[in-house]
C-alpha cells in the first residue's frame, strides 16, 4: 500500500469485467510473479464481484482482488500499480474499495517482505509466517497407488480441502483441478482422501499447489507424482510454510533452492487450519 494520499486527478477505481482479467494477469506478470496461464479466468470466476481496476481517463493504471469465499473469509491480492502511477493515491484507493469490500471478514494475503511494514502500520494486518517459495526441476516416475483427483467425488475433496483452507471454496475448486495444461494426483486409502495436489502450467515453468496430505510420506509421493508429469528438467516452484517442518525436509530431500519469499498476514487473527498438512500454498493470490 502507498503512503501517499495524493490523488491523482480523474483517478476512478471500479469493478473488473470479465473480459479484463488478462489484464490483471499481465500486471501479474510484470512485477515477475509468474502467474498460471489460466489463472485470470480461474481467479474471477472464483467471485466475479473481488476484483477492481483503477484507471485515470479511461486507461487502466492498477488492480487489486478481495475475493469473499463467503460471510467470515476473504483474500487480498493482485495489488499492483503501475510503476509511472505509484505514489499518486492510487493504490491508497484500491486498498480503501478493497476493505469495503470484505465489511467485517477476517482478511489474509501474502506480503512481500519490502510490504511487511505497511500492512502492519496502515492497516493493522498482522503477520504470522513465511511462505518460501522453492523452485526445482522436472522428471522422474509417478509413484503408483495414487488416482486422478477427478476419480475422487467432489464432496470428499471438498470436505478435505476446507480443513487447510479457511473456508469453502467449491467453485475455485472445481475449476481449479479440472483446468487445463494441469495434472492433479490424490491418494485414497481404504475409500479415505489421504491428500491430493495440484501442478499447472505456467507463463514460465509450473507451479505446484496445493499439496495438501496426512503425512509426510503421502505428500512425498503425490510431489513426485506432479514433478514426473512435467516435461524433464522443465523448472517448477512451490510455496511452503514455513512452520511445516516436514514440508521443509522434502524440499531439502530433492535439493531445492528458496527463490522468494511471502508473509502470511491476516486482518483478525490466524484461522484454524490444520498447517501442518500444508505442504504447499495453492496460490499466493487467492490464497
Amino acid at each position: 500500500m502507498e503512503k501517499s494520499h495524493i490523488e491523482i486527478e480523474g483517478l476512478k477505481i471500479r469493478k473488473m469485467r470479465r473480459d479484463e482479467a488478462e489484464f490483471v494477469i499481465q500486471m501479474e506478470a510484470g512485477e515477475g510473479w509468474i502467474p498460471g496461464i489460466h489463472d485470470g479466468e480461474i481467479f474471477y470466476e472464483t467471485d466475479p464481484d473481488g476484483f477492481f481496476i483503477a484507471e485515470v481517463e479511461g486507461e487502466p493504471v492498477g488492480c487489486v482482488s478481495a475475493v469473499a469465499y463467503d460471510d467470515y473469509y476473504g483474500f487480498l491480492g493482485l495489488y499492483v500499480v503501475k510503476p509511472e502511477f505509484r505514489n499518486k493515491g492510487v493504490g491508497v484507493k484500491l486498498t480503501e474499495k478493497c476493505l469495503e469490500r470484505m465489511g467485517n471478514r477476517n482478511i489474509g494475503l501474502d506480503a512481500v517482505v519490502e510490504n511487511e511494514k505497511k500492512y502492519q502500520n496502515f492497516m493493522n494486518f498482522k503477520s504470522f509466517y513465511s511462505n518460501l517459495r522453492f523452485e526445482g526441476r522436472g522428471g522422474g516416475e509417478v509413484p503408483d497407488g495414487l488416482v486422478n483427483v477427478s476419480d475422487v467425488p467432489f464432496e470428499s475433496l471438498l470436505e478435505y480441502d476446507r480443513e487447510m483452507f479457511p473456508a469453502p471454496r467449491a467453485t475455485f475448486l472445481e475449476n481449479w483441478i479440472k483446468q487445463p495444461d494441469s495434472y492433479a494426483f490424490a491418494a485414497v486409502e481404504t475409500g479415505k482422501l489421504k491428500g491430493y495436489g495440484v501442478i499447472r502450467k505456467c507463463q514460465i515453468g509450473y507451479k505446484i499447489g496445493p499439496l495438501f496430505a496426512d503425512d509426510p510420506i503421502t505428500a512425498e509421493k503425490i510431489f513426485l507424482a506432479l514433478k514426473a508429469s512435467i516435461p524433464y528438467e522443465a523448472v517448477y516452484v512451490i510455496d511452503v510454510p514455513e512452520p511445516n517442518k516436514k514440508a521443509l525436509e522434502i524440499t531439502r530431500k530433492y535439493g531445492m533452492n528458496v527463490v522468494f519469499t511471502t508473509i502470511r498476514m491476516y486482518s483478525q487473527g490466524e484461522p484454524g487450519i490444520n498447517l501442518e498438512k500444508v505442504y504447499g500454498s495453492t496460490t499466493l493470490e487467492l490464497g
